[in-house]
């Protein structure tokens, strides 16, 4: 069995509600909730896999729209005692599936502002999100196979939330579109 994970039900609509060999989970938004959902499901159950899918805001203005695997994550709203920014004091400064993908930036606010994404594109990272960093080193803890898909919704600079809340239910779509695709359901 594996486990379909999101932050939030509306990343989840263009989904049907019952997706055979998959159980479903919405963790809530944030670090910190995705960490604690995570963790108790993985508690209560033994899972083949973990397949997070959500979106997240384009850092690269390369990168283009539509879906985009995850291969790695750091925090960056975090820095450590010497104050390096995207390093944790007792965290890894990087997280990885273990598939190839694009870097993508967790942290606990939504970016919709030129001068964080302007911070944030010097460290290679192409997404910024609020949670793959927490169920990335979650799946690690529990030695759980994880992928996560990304849907790309909004700019993360100016006018970010307005795109987003417009573009969820389609990313939804793209999401559930590569979901079927890559697991053939």
């Amino acid at each position: 069995m594996k486990l379909l994970v999101a932050a939030l039900a509306s990343e989840l609509s263009a989904f049907p509600d019952a997706l055979p060999g998959f159980d479903h989970l919405v963790t809530g938004p944030g670090k910190l909730q995705a960490t604690y959902a995570l963790t108790r499901a993985l508690d209560a159950n033994d899972y083949d896999e973990i397949v997070v899918v959500g979106t997240a805001g384009a850092i690269d203005p390369a990168l283009g729209d539509g879906v985009h695997e995850v291969g790695s994550a750091y925090q960056h709203d975090v820095t450590d005692l010497d104050g390096v920014a995207g390093q944790h004091v007792s965290l890894p400064p990087t997280v990885a599936t273990g598939r190839e993908g694009v870097l993508i930036a967790t942290g606990d606010h939504f970016v919709d502002d030129g001068e964080v994404t302007a911070k944030i594109r010097p460290t290679g990272a192409a997404l910024v999100d609020m949670e793959t960093y927490a169920y990335i080193w979650v799946a690690g803890q529990f030695g759980v196979p994880i992928r996560v898909f990304r849907a790309v919704s909004d700019s993360a600079e100016d006018g970010a939330l307005t795109d987003w809340r417009d573009a969820v239910a389609r990313c939804s779509a793209q999401l559930w579109e590569s979901v079927a695709d890559v697991y053939g359901v």
